[in-house]
């Protein structure tokens, strides 16, 4: 594998391109953070790989959450080196059969540099997909994974390590039965760990036949506070709900500076113009009518259906962390029938989603959504949630199932309310397609595109009342 040198120009040029592709995936690197990076690569120069991948992190990467987009992008514009491996030049007849036993070999004597070794070998053996030179060719990681299947190598790595010389130093005065499953539990790292190798070597090896900038755009993920929450997957989801209380702080902080800026309160024309009599009648300082802070009520309407659930389920943990920053927040659960579940997002124990399909009435005589019987519901059992100090936020993408939106429920819900925000986790390019009426709602209260955490923390910090 030869390895990559560039001019003093070109490595400027590669540096820009990075930056571009990190703001891309949602790292929000500047002009400072990029002229940073590049005095880092100035003093570290290009020989030690791994020490200016540390340095460039330290210059671009600002939030939580974006070490795992910044660490791929940086493998694909600064590659230890170009084209086959000196391991899969020297691998002509290893065969499937001999891959497998040389990676549970490498499982059982947690060996990082075999692993990487027979991840590169793996991926040009087993991972080449359409034509070899064409533009649509290139490598694939699922592909790999598949036939080679090293989930299936558990038994035979723990095997080889028995074979070995027993249990391992420092967990001799362990019983047996301890030191077992900890090994176990090391092996399943491991093949975690190849996994990410295998993606690694093909993302490398296909952006070099097909571009950097397209293996970016397909290859890698966003950072999570771009993450769609309808796309997300269950492992995402859960790697968002473990941020929840960061987040919280963070935005925490934000509004209380809104409520104190609000503080100020109006000016008082009256005062402001006796004021003016000793200036000759020019309001040089203005006054201030006495401002009468009152922390808001809060109500959540979540749509906790399909998809949808993901990102209900979020903002209502978001909201329950805020909740100090609200005199009182209630919240009410729905698929096509209205229940309140404060009770339940306040116990953290457990997972919310099940709970709230077990304890809670939310479905009546079938499982499809339907907002416009649970505006009814609500309007009929839970109008008391609402008063004159409530901001009311309601949670869905307002995909109906062509039933009756019942429009009158929710004007009679805003008419109570102070404001009432729908939060819309669809891109609003869908809103009005197939079943979704969400054109028709947004008629009747403000909806918002929140298909992220980045929408969902703007959301709050700017407009949600304070």
């Amino acid at each position: 594998m030869s390895t990559p040198v560039d001019s003093d120009s070109d490595l400027a040029g590669r540096l820009v391109e990075f930056v571009g592709a990190l703001r891309s995936k949602g790292v929000p690197a500047g002009t400072s953070e990029t002229v940073d990076a590049a005095a880092v690569m100035e003093v570290l120069g290009l020989d030690r790989r791994e020490l200016l991948r540390e340095g460039l992190a330290s210059a671009l990467v600002r939030r939580g959450g974006q070490r795992d987009v910044f660490d791929m992008t940086f493998d694909l514009y600064f590659p230890a080196g170009t084209g086959a491996t000196q391991a899969v030049l020297d691998s002509d007849t290893v065969g499937l059969d001999d891959l497998r036993d040389l990676l549970a070999m490498a499982l059982a004597d947690d060996d990082s540099r075999a692993l990487e070794q027979v991840a590169e070998i793996a991926v040009d053996l087993l991972g080449q997909v359409g034509e070899g030179g064409g533009s649509t060719g290139g490598w694939s990681a699922y592909q790999t994974l598949e036939r080679l299947r090293p989930q299936t190598l558990l038994v035979q790595a723990m095997e080889a390590r028995g074979g070995g010389q027993g249990q391992r130093q420092g967990l001799q005065s362990a019983t047996p039965q301890v030191t077992d499953r900890l090994e176990r539990d090391e092996v399943r790292r491991n093949i975690d760990r190849f996994r990410a190798m295998v993606a690694s070597e093909a993302r490398r090896r296909t952006a070099e036949q097909r571009g950097r900038e397209v293996v970016t755009r397909h290859a890698v993920r966003s950072s999570s506070d771009r993450i769609d929450f309808l796309s997300a997957n269950r492992q995402q989801l859960e790697e968002l709900r473990t941020t929840v209380r960061p987040l919280s702080r963070k935005l925490a902080t934000r509004l209380a500076a809104r409520r104190r800026r609000a503080q100020r309160g109006r000016i008082d024309i009256r005062r402001t113009l006796r004021r003016s009599m000793s200036t000759g009648g020019v309001p040089m300082k203005p006054a201030f009518a006495r401002p009468h802070p009152v922390r808001p009520e809060l109500v959540l309407m979540c749509d906790v259906s399909g998809s949808v659930s993901g990102f209900s389920g979020f903002t209502m943990l978001l909201v329950q962390a805020l909740s100090d920053q609200f005199s009182k927040v209630r919240v009410f659960a729905f698929v096509n029938a209205m229940d309140e579940v404060t009770d339940i997002v306040k116990d953290t124990s457990g997972d919310l989603g099940p709970r709230i399909s077990q304890e809670a009435r939310i479905t009546k005589w079938h499982t499809s959504s339907d907002y416009g019987e649970a505006f009814g519901d609500f309007a009929e059992l839970f109008m008391n949630a609402v008063g004159p100090r409530t901001s009311v936020l309601i949670l869905g993408d307002a995909r109906n199932n062509n039933q009756d939106p019942n429009l009158g429920a929710l004007h009679t819900i805003g008419q109570h309310a102070r404001r009432v925000f729908w939060l819309n986790p669809e891109h609003h390019m869908r809103w009005g397609l197939g079943d979704s009426i969400a054109p028709v709602y947004a008629d009747v209260v403000e909806m918002h595109e929140c298909c992220n955490v980045d929408q969902l923390s703007r959301f709050i910090t700017r407009l949600l009342p304070v």
